[in-house]
């Protein structure tokens, strides 16, 4: 695949006629080339902005990087597509089609759910089969399944589509979301919404684990983030030939036709402060850029720590930003296979023994427990070309406490890798282990190290009702004039379309560039 990358010292790629910024034009620098960094980048640019972008990593992608070994992709993550409306709009502002460029396939089942007995759920977007699903765990509740989707169709209604895209930066916006989470009777954790319309237990964490893909217990989450569930059953789960990086160089070749080039191996190390106000950059190398605006695709939380100075922090300062409640982290095992496993699905959830207590050591207690529930990934089940023929490609991720928990991931990161393994052989994966052909694992203390989240919390702070919204960090900050946040760790939270998201709010803080003559 042709690469549209350079690193910070190289020469940016060759445009079309017409793609660059005109003379002139304000400058903005956006920090980092995750989905909201390069989805914010194509939006500032399409309003007239001169944009860069600077990425600490050798590749974009940020957590949606890709490694390459022995013959296999390995999409770092994310890996489940939804909302693909708000990927097709980027596209569209930039005049082209998507589908020119992304081949995206639906997926059925979007999941199999196994349980530890051995039973499972397939969870997918047609509506007789999750009832006929539904019934075969528990024919009583599918009354209650129907008014759990009239429910969750409700929060999607006012959590998406009608605030999902504010940007959430004065109290008024607080205000006027007040009677919208009236309705949706926010305090509820999303479990316990679950649970008032199911009593199968079963059924209860297959309607209330989505999340957990967000880096939220669905114990103490509020419920409005069942709207996944609606958001799902619409638009679908996909997956893009040739991996998650493939969107990721399909935003970047929309960038480079626009002039815009993304510098790699440039990680920023200060935003410069004058008067109040963001006025550049500044890297590892000891260069500086200088810019109008400041855009953080990074994790908030260590935006404002390590790189805006203590004395320009009035809201976000250290004692705030250490007392906020941060998701959990994540242990991630890429491995290949000489073998095929047809049996095993797209996305699988292979889950312990335990439910609410393994939540309960991981985002209260921060106990790295000897049991484990587990998200399999296998996209060689749709696409043959992410692995050498007739071998599979997988990553196994598993939820763990955050640095917090104190673990020392040097020393346990093989044991944990063997523990999972063993699980696996002992449930959906016969004699795995001598199939393994190509191997690698990210810890906690990777997400802290290489991809700079505080605490080395995966998705930032974890989206309760009081660390959502208005009470998240803003997408126009709060203490620095002309610094904006994107991404996971901003409004409106992790995940594909969330992120996406977080780009649209920018559109609406940002200056108009006639501001700036």
């Amino acid at each position: 695949m042709k690469s549209y990358f350079t690193p910070v010292s190289g020469q940016a790629p060759p445009v079309q006629a017409g793609g660059r910024a005109p003379a002139g034009a304000p400058k903005a620098i956006v920090i980092g080339s995750g989905f909201g960094g390069l989805a914010a980048a194509i939006r500032l640019r399409c309003k007239g902005y001169h944009v860069e972008v600077f990425e600490k990593l050798d590749a974009p992608g940020g957590r949606a990087y890709v490694w390459r070994q022995d013959g296999f992709t390995f999409d770092a993550g994310p890996t489940i597509v939804t909302a693909p409306f708000m990927l097709e709009e980027l596209w569209t502002l930039c005049g082209r089609r998507m589908a020119d460029d992304i081949d995206l396939r639906p997926l059925d089942p979007y999941y199999r759910i196994r349980f530890d007995d051995g039973s499972w759920f397939d969870y997918s977007g047609d509506a007789d089969r999750m009832r006929a699903e539904v019934a075969r765990f528990a024919p009583d509740d599918v009354a209650g399944y129907e008014r759990f989707l009239l429910e969750a169709a409700t929060c999607y209604k006012l959590g998406f589509e009608e605030l999902g895209a504010q940007p959430f930066d004065g109290i008024a916006s607080l205000l006027k979301a007040v009677p919208s989470l009236l309705r949706m009777r926010g305090w509820r954790s999303i479990y316990r919404m679950v649970a008032g319309f199911l009593k199968n237990p079963k059924l209860r964490i297959v309607m209330s684990f989505h999340p957990l893909l967000i880096g939220g217990n669905p114990f103490s989450v509020t419920c409005v983030y069942s709207l996944i569930n609606t958001l799902e059953r619409r638009f679908g789960v996909h997956w893009a030939m040739g991996g998650t990086g493939a969107l990721v160089q399909g935003l970047v070749r929309l960038l480079a036709e626009r002039g815009v080039a993304v510098r790699c191996n440039a990680e920023v190390r200060q935003i410069s402060v004058e008067n109040g106000r963001a006025t550049g950059i500044t890297l590892a190398d000891g260069s500086h850029h200088r810019a109008d605006i400041v855009v953080s695709n990074g994790d908030t939380a260590w935006t404002y720590r390590h790189l805006v100075a203590p004395q320009h922090r009035q809201h976000w300062t250290d004692r705030k930003i250490e007392r906020g409640s941060y998701s959990m982290s994540l242990f991630v095992w890429y491995f290949g296979t000489d073998k095929q496993f047809h049996d095993v699905p797209h996305h699988m959830m292979v889950l312990g023994p335990r439910y609410e207590g393994l939540l309960k050591d991981i985002f209260q207690r921060h106990h790295l427990a000897d049991d484990f529930s587990l998200y399999l990934h296998r996209p060689t089940a749709t696409d043959a070309s992410m692995a050498p023929p007739g071998h599979d490609a997988f990553y196994v991720l598993a939820p763990v406490p955050h640095l917090d928990s104190g673990t020392d991931w040097q020393a346990r990161a093989e044991p944990y890798r063997q523990a999972i393994l063993k699980r696996l052989e002992d449930t959906v994966m016969p004699g795995l282990g001598q199939h393994i052909v190509s191997s690698r694992v990210t810890t906690p203390q990777d997400f802290h190290d290489r991809l700079l989240s505080y605490k080395g919390a995966a998705f930032g702070l974890e989206p309760l009702l009081l660390q959502s919204a208005w009470f998240r960090p803003h997408n126009r900050s709060e203490d620095v004039q002309g610094l904006f946040m994107v991404g996971a760790s901003t409004h409106p939270g992790a995940g594909v379309p969330g992120v996406l998201m977080s780009a649209k709010a920018l559109e609406m803080v940002v200056p108009h560039v006639s501001s700036f003559a």
